[in-house]
């Protein structure tokens, strides 16, 4: 079961977003979430969901702060969409989301959302809880952004993708 809290409100003077937050249980300890996670992204992310659509060949969330978040197609294709701001396993990642509201890579650091991802130990199950954040950062396009990537379709979908793919 998927939640989801998305409130897309921002007031235009402090230009302030609300966070998208969605989270789930999934039925494995946090240590084996969390490489499900990182090192496996290739194995659940929706390939429509990419920038090569059904030519992606891999995806990939850097091991260590400051690494990239990549995707890869063919002839040597690579796009960066993001890097990792935090890397601390079993508990928390935090990328910066270097995808435009056009779903195009944004090179600019400054104009980058952010995406924390962590893992709550519950039981024999783990709570995976993902915040995205920081959509003023994309500027034109910022509100419609924040309510795509809550809506069923979002996060929410992707989300879903990653519970099911580990059982």
């Amino acid at each position: 079961m998927t939640s989801c809290h998305n409130e897309t409100k921002w007031e235009l003077l402090g230009v302030s977003m609300k966070p998208v937050t969605v989270q789930v249980i999934v039925n494995i300890p946090r240590q084996a979430a969390f490489a499900a996670f990182t090192n496996g992204f290739f194995d659940w992310w929706p390939r429509d969901y990419s920038y090569s659509g059904h030519l992606v060949e891999g995806l990939v969330i850097g091991d260590c702060e400051g690494a990239f978040c990549s995707e890869f197609g063919p002839d040597g294709f690579r796009i960066d969409f993001g890097r990792v701001l935090e890397w601390s396993p079993p508990d928390r990642l935090v990328i910066s989301w270097a995808i435009s509201p056009e779903s195009r890579p944004e090179p600019d650091p400054s104009k980058a959302s952010e995406v924390t991802v962590e893992f709550s130990p519950e039981g024999e199950t783990t709570r995976v809880r993902l915040t995205h954040q920081k959509f003023e950062r994309h500027g034109d396009g910022a509100g419609g952004y924040a309510e795509e990537m809550g809506s069923e379709m979002g996060w929410p979908h992707i989300l879903e993708r990653f519970r099911a793919s580990v059982g």
